[in-house]
């Protein structure tokens, strides 16, 4: 699902810092921004709002990205930490990170109606861990603990996935037999650092199965292939993103290691320091895949009003993929919800 990069020649290394800063200009990073996982479940509270009238409830953020959640909370989503803070006969959406099978139960028992807005990638995740713990495999999810995704994942079928948070982490792995053993993966995890740790892995676990197609999504891949072109050249890399944005951290990781000077982590323009500007010629711009390019766009300006107004992009691939709303948001869910708390 990615398209072959067209390699960007890199700075040479001898070049002079202050000869550089006088070229002031931005590379853009493209793709950036919104995925089509992200794009769905935002339009999906936006629809039910439209739909079904304020409030609907969103458990967890729907996204990880400061502004959209206050966006969203203006047009009259409440977002809830749990399943058990949503009054009786009201609607819950579950956030694109996925939930696992028990929150489904909690709703149940709440008598609340549900809209699944989970990205379709993630839910390939959890068929697959489903279908492995089926065939008794042990899993072995790659993943940082505590994220969302993870936490969903692994309650698909806690018995049999262990979580592996990174390299370092291979040496804790205990499996039942070691002749049956595969990895799944977190979907907005850097790709290099998965396949050290998959190696890692595959060094104890000669066996070890892979899953029948890459787990890790093409807009967290296709957004680090763009960060890595840009990266070789850049300076000063800004990642526009939330701190709590798995992907839109791994992006700074990936500028750095891809060669760029400086990297940050930003959610507005208001947050760059002008100091990281300090002897900067080349600024790197890209975004989170839970980023609207509202966000960006006021980086860019920003960044213009300082004398970086030549801006050229850089291309990685072309995504064209668009997933269908919610089936939920087809229904009645009010009168669902209602006629529950009635029996």
């Amino acid at each position: 699902m990615t398209s072959s990069p067209s390699p960007m020649p890199a700075t040479t290394p001898g070049e002079d810092a202050s000869r550089r800063s006088d070229r002031r200009k931005v590379l853009l990073a493209a793709p950036r921004g919104y995925c089509a996982g992200v794009d769905r479940a935002v339009i999906a509270v936006e629809k039910a709002i439209e739909q079904y009238g304020a409030p609907v409830y969103v458990r967890h953020e729907i996204v990880h990205n400061k502004y959209v959640v206050k966006t969203l909370e203006k047009k009259g989503a409440i977002f809830v930490e749990e399943t058990e803070e949503v009054p009786e006969g009201n609607i819950v959406i579950f956030s694109a990170h996925g939930v696992a099978p028990v929150v489904h139960e909690e709703a149940k028992r709440g008598k609340l109606a549900t809209i699944d807005a989970t990205c379709p990638l993630v839910t390939k995740v959890h068929k697959e861990a489903v279908r492995y713990a089926k065939e008794d495999y042990d899993i072995l999810l790659i993943g940082h603990e505590g994220h969302e995704e993870v936490i969903g994942t692994s309650g698909e079928a806690p018995e049999h996935i262990t979580l592996v948070d990174g390299p370092e982490d291979v040496a804790n792995v205990e499996v039942r037999d070691p002749e049956k053993v595969v990895w799944l993966s977190q979907t907005t995890l850097s790709v290099d650092e998965t396949m050290e740790t998959v190696d890692a892995l595959k060094g104890r676990y000669p066996n070890l199965l892979s899953p029948p197609s890459d787990d890790i999504c093409y807009a967290t891949q296709n957004r680090q292939i763009a960060v890595k072109q840009m990266g070789a050249q850049a300076d000063l890399v800004i990642v526009v993103g939330s701190k709590n944005s798995s992907n839109s951290v791994r992006l700074v990781e990936v500028a750095l290691g891809a060669g760029a000077r400086d990297a940050h982590l930003v959610d507005y323009a208001e947050e760059i320091d002008e100091a990281w500007l300090e002897g900067v010629g080349t600024v790197g711009v890209t975004s989170g895949a839970s980023v609207p390019d509202v966000l960006v766009h006021g980086v860019l300006d920003w960044l213009a009003q300082r004398g970086y107004e030549d801006v050229e992009t850089i291309t990685a691939a072309e995504e064209s993929i668009h997933f269908s709303l919610p089936k939920e948001l087809r229904r009645d869910l009010r009168a669902e919800a209602e006629a529950a708390t009635e029996d």
